[in-house]
């Protein structure tokens, strides 16, 4: 008899030790739970290291091997500006002439063309020495007063300016992005009266480049945002 209540005492305490432990774990779970998701942003000004710029000019005529040479002398004309402008050969390449024979391409009203062909030709700088091109574009109008008929800055001409140099930035944007995400999850965890845990997870997102505005195209806006959640506790 006493045996039998021995052994129920005990069964009885091993299940409220039980149920103590289920409950602890419970509550420590639901801790797991408590999390705040925040946002980091980062964001630098930087100069284009790269310009690519196309020199797109026109010729037309009616005889095909002078419209050929004409070109090929404006072609020498503008590699000589550049080079005089202090370009590298090396950073100057000229694309083979594109030429149209509008008679063969059945215009309507062939017979009444002033001229059979239209041809054009690129000149193309590719260069580190971002400043140097900015300068030189203001100098086109000696060419336009040479007789070359520079097309406009259209999609196919447009000059780009590229910023290579990410890498070089990366870790300091990523961390301080890291940096204002935890500002703001500590702001959140002091007005709900909490702490500040450790990282639960986070995210890192991908960097963006990109004109600062449209008049400035050699400056580039890079940016990043990083998703961090953390955990909290009372």
């Amino acid at each position: 008899m006493i045996s039998a209540f021995v052994l129920g005492a005990c069964v009885c305490i091993g299940l409220v030790a039980l149920g103590y432990q289920l409950s602890e774990s419970i509550v420590y779970v639901k801790s797991l739970d408590r999390t705040i998701v925040v946002k980091g942003l980062s964001e630098r000004e930087v100069k284009a290291d790269i310009a690519i710029w196309p020199i797109t000019f026109s010729e037309a005529g009616n005889d095909l091997a002078q419209l050929f040479s004409d070109i090929q002398q404006k072609n020498d004309q503008i590699f000589d500006f550049l080079t005089g402008q202090g370009f590298k050969k090396e950073e100057i390449s000229v694309s083979a002439p594109g030429i149209l024979d509008k008679q063969a391409q059945g215009y309507g009203g062939s017979e009444k063309l002033k001229f059979r062909y239209s041809g054009s030709s690129t000149i193309t700088v590719y260069t580190g020495n971002v400043d140097h091109v900015r300068t030189a574009m203001r100098e086109l109008v000696k060419l336009g007063k040479a007789g070359i008929a520079i097309s406009g800055q259209n999609f196919q001409t447009q000059t780009e300016f590229l910023f290579t140099k990410l890498n070089e930035i990366k870790p300091q944007m990523i961390e301080e992005a890291t940096k204002n995400a935890r500002k703001v999850a500590e702001k959140f965890a002091k007005d709900s009266q909490s702490k500040l845990g450790k990282i639960k997870k986070a995210a890192q997102g991908q960097f963006s480049i990109s004109n600062r505005d449209s008049n400035t195209p050699y400056i580039k806006k890079v940016r990043v945002v990083s998703t961090i959640e953390y955990l909290l506790s009372d």
